[in-house]
């Protein structure tokens, strides 16, 4: 299982990583087509989506490899027993909103294929097609905190960006 989570960890870190380069082909063929007096339309808005998809798809990457940023003022200072408890209870309400988040970001993408919603800009793209990015994004994030989650209640230490890379 181990194995098989952290491949998708890096699976979803690598789509995240193809959508940067998405957002930079969109820009660098904005400027191009505007240095040429032409247009393409819809450049800006496949920008925004390609930026929106990395950022959602690299949030249990970027988590389990421990690059998120964390306040550990108040960890170190506790004894380990402490500091594991107020981590547990830290990563459980972490579950619960990342759990909210990830339900109505697969309600919005569901609704948007529903209704047939589509952008208002002039590319005119079903909004259900960038949506699923966010929706699969905020799920991974929520497996990953639970990952965590049940590492750190078995007495294991917190991911960090070192152990991930051995």
């Amino acid at each position: 299982m181990r194995r098989f989570l952290d491949g998708l960890y890096g699976a979803a870190g690598l789509l995240a990583g193809l959508c940067t380069i998405g957002v930079l082909v969109s820009v660098l063929a904005a400027i191009i087509a505007r240095q040429l007096n032409m247009n393409i339309p819809g450049t800006d808005a496949y920008a925004g989506y390609f930026m929106a998809a990395a950022g959602f798809l690299a949030l249990s990457s970027t988590f389990k490899h421990g690059e998120h940023i964390r306040v550990t003022l108040l960890l170190n200072s506790l004894n380990p027993a402490a500091s594991r408890r107020l981590d547990i209870f830290a990563l459980s309400v972490g579950c619960l909103l990342a759990a909210a988040f990830a339900f109505f970001s697969i309600k919005l993408t569901y609704d948007s294929w529903q209704f047939n919603d589509i952008s208002t800009a002039n590319d005119a793209t079903p909004l259900w097609i960038p949506q699923v990015t966010m929706a699969v994004g905020t799920v991974l994030f929520l497996v990953a905190l639970i990952d965590e989650l049940i590492r750190r209640s078995r007495g294991l230490a917190a991911a960090t960006s070192q152990q991930t890379h051995e």
